[in-house]
């Protein structure tokens, strides 16, 4: 597996610009990404004027770099220039381990490990704010990781992000009152938040790396509009088996690939990116911070630099310039083919073909289609395809629209939500096809109720082991097999839906129908999972001969058609049209004979 990488530059100045050659006392700078840092360093240099220095490169007592520079003269300037080059692949800020007595939250840590923890276990601040705060903590027992997120977001929806130009920390009293605070603010919070919960949690600084995406998102916040790094702080918790877990308040999520760590310490004042002092004076301060990109490798979303996409569309007009030159015409079929940006590993984007995941994304995909390019369009929701091997056609989700603009469709809401369970059932779906056909002026004698074969689902049963036992859920059946129980279990006497026959005629300029009769007396449908329209047993209808069948002579392709006419919404409420609808006709039967029908079903709690 290859790991896709984007290398970057992050150059971090700082310049003191003083009006009177000072006295410059030892400095410290703790601005050398950490040795636990996940995010790898491939280069780092760190440069100091004024040139007439001593600089001497330590581990403070809890293993963090820093560099202490002493100036033996006096000085106009002090400048540091640090520069970083970090890859940053992706990091999955989930991936570790935890110690089964640790999995879930509350628990203790064993002795030793308790000892060592000591500094960042301590608690500085208990105020009638953190207090107050602490005891509307959820502490019932609740796996450990959902529980971290779960007080990281909780700081986040509460406190609201300054840009605070005052040095030190605030107080938690201060930062809950006002309900304002800096990244650094939040951090402590959240520090003493974690052990007032008995979790040994430290303060960190270091840099902040965020890159502009190569796509907006579909989802969510797109992120910075161009690629930024500044100081940063955020919290770190240590959980046994999983080590030090990085926690940002100020955006709720856990330290990623972006997060380089400085200094990571139990008090913020030892984080400090800058310590020191120098005489009295007037001073001028420059600071820049910024990051470039030095490497990408080629990626999903940006398979290419810049220019050789200039290079790619260059040959791509030139080449359509040859086509119209020499008169070749193209035609192009296939499909885009979309994969899930949250969970793209499952197996209906990579094997299976369906989900109601899936089926749920597609729909809005579908709607978002429909609004953008085809208002008032008109939805069809059915079955497409059907690949070799496998025992069922994939669904498929079409809309129809008139290219002059006028709707087909008026009102969206008439239409359910194929992905949302409304409880309807085949009480319904006879309910729907008795008003409907009253609706149109059909006798409901004509509605036929359509049955799943009893003989075939008998015979079925009839296959099954003794030991077979449909509860079980580990059983691995088979297609087959569990369209078998679905039936069983709702009973074979049931009906599954409905069916219509129906026709427009041509001559009267009504819809009329017709009965079919059926040797077995009932409408018995093909063995199956599709829609019943799909399975109507079309070879055993009782038809008539083809001379005595109705006619319509389709209109020739090659005639002028006219004009579409504008249908109007109807505005008069279903309830008024149902008191005085049309009244049934009769029909000779013999003569109306029909071959096309409507079906009507209840499936997924939904009315088809």
């Amino acid at each position: 597996r290859v790991d896709m990488s984007i290398r970057v530059a992050i150059r971090h100045h700082t310049r003191y610009i003083y009006d009177r050659p000072v006295k410059i006392f030892p400095h410290v700078f703790r601005l050398r990404p950490a040795v636990h840092s996940r995010t790898p360093i491939e280069g780092y240099s760190f440069n100091i004027k004024p040139k007439d220095h001593f600089l001497n490169w330590q581990q403070d007592p809890f293993g963090n770099y820093q560099a202490r520079v002493v100036f033996p003269e006096l000085a106009r300037e002090l400048q540091v220039d640090v520069e970083v080059i970090a890859n940053l692949k992706v990091i999955n800020p989930f991936d570790f381990f935890v110690e089964e007595y640790a999995d879930n939250f509350p628990f203790e840590y064993d002795d030793q490990l308790k000892k060592e923890l000591v500094p960042y276990l301590e608690i500085k601040e208990q105020g009638p704010l953190l207090s107050q705060w602490m005891k509307k903590v959820d502490r019932s027992k609740c796996r450990i990781v959902d529980f971290l997120v779960d007080q990281n977001r909780a700081l986040l929806d509460h406190i609201d992000y300054s840009i605070r130009m005052e040095p030190g920390v605030q107080t938690c009293e201060e930062t809950l009152k006002t309900r304002v605070g800096s990244c650094r603010d939040s951090a402590y919070l959240l520090v003493q938040v974690l052990r007032h919960l008995g979790l040994a949690a430290r303060f960190v600084s270091g840099y902040l790396v965020q890159l502009a995406p190569d796509v907006k998102s579909l989802d969510g916040p797109s992120g910075p509009e161009a690629d930024f790094t500044d100081l940063h702080a955020w919290a770190e918790v240590y959980v046994p088996g999983a080590g030090w877990i990085g926690l940002d308040p100020t955006s709720g999520l856990f330290a990623g690939e972006g997060h380089i760590p400085l200094a990571c310490t139990p008090d913020p004042i030892s984080a400090a990116p800058v310590t020191g002092a120098t005489g009295k004076c007037e001073v001028e301060f420059e600071f820049e911070n910024v990051v470039e990109r030095i490497h990408e490798d080629p990626r999903v979303t940006k398979p290419y630099t810049e220019q050789q996409w200039q290079h790619i569309q260059a040959l791509g007009n030139k080449v359509d310039e040859d086509l119209v030159a020499h008169d070749v015409r193209l035609t192009m079929g296939g499909e885009p083919t979309f994969v899930s940006v949250d969970d793209m590993e499952s197996p209906e984007w990579n094997t299976t073909a369906d989900s109601p995941a899936k089926r749920k994304l597609a729909h809005n995909l579908f709607l978002q289609m429909q609004n953008h390019f085809a208002p008032g369009a008109m939805k069809h929701y059915g079955q497409g395809k059907w690949y070799p091997g496998e025992p069922l056609p994939r669904w498929q989700y079409a809309c129809y629209w008139r290219k002059d603009g006028e709707p087909l469709w008026h009102n969206a809401k008439l239409l359910a939500d194929p992905n949302h369970d409304y409880a309807f059932n085949v009480d319904h779906a006879q309910q729907f096809m008795n008003e409907l056909s009253h609706q149109l002026g059909l006798p409901q004698r004509f509605v036929l109720p359509a049955y799943e074969d009893v003989v075939y689902y008998l015979w079925q049963e009839g296959n099954l082991p003794d030991a077979f036992d449909p509860h079980n859920k580990d059983l691995k059946i088979d297609a087959e097999r569990k369209r078998l129980l679905r039936q069983l279990q709702r009973g074979l006497d049931q009906p599954v839906g409905y069916v219509l026959p129906i026709s427009w005629d041509w001559s009267n300029e009504a819809w009329h129908s017709c009965s079919w009769s059926f040797r077995r007396e009932h409408l018995y449908l093909v063995p199956g999972d599709s829609a019943i329209g799909m399975r109507l047993p079309l070879e055993v209808i009782h038809w008539l001969p083809q001379d005595k069948r109705e006619q319509h002579q389709p209109m020739s392709l090659f005639e002028e058609a006219q004009a579409l006419p504008y249908y109007p919404p109807s505005l008069e409420p279903l309830e008024a049209q149902a008191a005085v609808g049309p009244t049934p006709k009769s029909f000779n039967e013999s003569e109306a004979f029909v071959q096309t029908a409507l079906c009507v079903e209840a499936r997924a709690g939904c009315v088809y």
